[in-house]
């Protein structure tokens, strides 16, 4: 496996969002963990901010650049994961889940998603709550549909911990929550497209499940990817082209290194037949200016 970060403050980044910043460089979102967090149960996981890390030269390395201030906008401290962003004109749309406090346990607990936006991915803008399907909802994933608009699709923990999506003209109007994948429980979806089809990661806490759909809307099973052990987790794909100028897509994904301690690491994606195939262990030549 390709390491590719770890973060220098609390050790255990979680849940990649990878996306180009106005001035060309890439900045990489994700949940920042707190692996030495003394107090008991799952504390260690709450009460955490999202944190920041930017390369400057296509993805090879990494620098640590903070947090995001303000996404908060309760006072105390509170809890955020699972940063989304897109680009849609000249804003920068964020998603966030968002956990009220510090718990200590995972149940029992409200959780909603977040909407900011933001010219330069550095000052955001507080947009509200997003109307969804129950209280119970993390995990974002948007995707701009081929004739306009957005889709978002999320977990929903109320509903057996399985896929649901809102569709938006705007990313500020949204329209009925609807069930998109059902099944095994699952959380982290992500939407992609790769090599005439649209691809679904979720997670599964077993590795990553695929499905593959020609429209958006009709999901069909495509196997596993990324579930030897140390499973892959909660990932972003960002595609693009090898160097024989074939469609890849680059995998950003976490592993656990002990119980609390993550990596993120980055594989080549690509297509085959109706299936996704993934080698951790080959040599990866990461470049995200050749992006697609």
């Amino acid at each position: 496996m390709t390491v590719l970060y770890t973060d220098p403050v609390h050790l255990a980044p979680t849940d990649p969002a990878l996306i180009a910043g106005p001035d060309g460089s890439w900045w990489m979102f994700y949940t920042q963990r707190r692996a030495h967090e003394p107090a008991g149960g799952v504390t260690w996981v709450h009460g955490t901010d999202i944190g920041v890390a930017r390369s400057l030269d296509g993805g090879r390395s990494w620098q640590y650049d903070g947090v995001v201030a303000g996404l908060d906008p309760h006072p105390g401290r509170n809890t955020l994961w699972a940063p989304e962003i897109v680009r849609a004109g000249d804003r920068y749309h964020m998603f966030t889940s968002y956990i009220p406090g510090v718990p200590d346990r995972w149940e029992g607990h409200p959780r909603t998603i977040l909407h900011h936006s933001s010219a330069d991915l550095v000052e955001w803008q507080y947009d509200g709550v997003l109307p969804l399907s129950s209280d119970r909802v993390i995990d974002a994933c948007a995707f701009e549909l081929p004739r306009g608009g957005w889709r978002l699709w999320y977990k929903d923990e109320a509903a057996g911990s399985t896929t649901w999506s809102v569709d938006s003209p705007d990313l500020v109007s949204w329209s009925e929550p609807v069930q998109v994948i059902d099944g095994a429980p699952h959380e982290g979806p992500n939407v992609f497209r790769l090599d005439g089809f649209y691809w679904m990661i979720t997670d599964e806490w077993r590795g990553l499940a695929v499905h593959r759909s020609t429209d958006l809307t009709t999901w069909e099973p495509a196997g596993h990817i990324l579930d030897e052990r140390p499973y892959g987790h909660h990932a972003d794909v960002v595609t693009c082209r090898d160097p024989d100028g074939n469609a890849v897509g680059w995998i950003f994904y976490f592993t656990h290194r002990t119980d609390r301690l993550t990596d993120v690491h980055v594989a080549v994606l690509r297509a085959s037949g109706n299936r996704l195939v993934c080698d951790r262990d080959a040599p990866v030549a990461l470049d995200l200016r050749q992006t697609i």
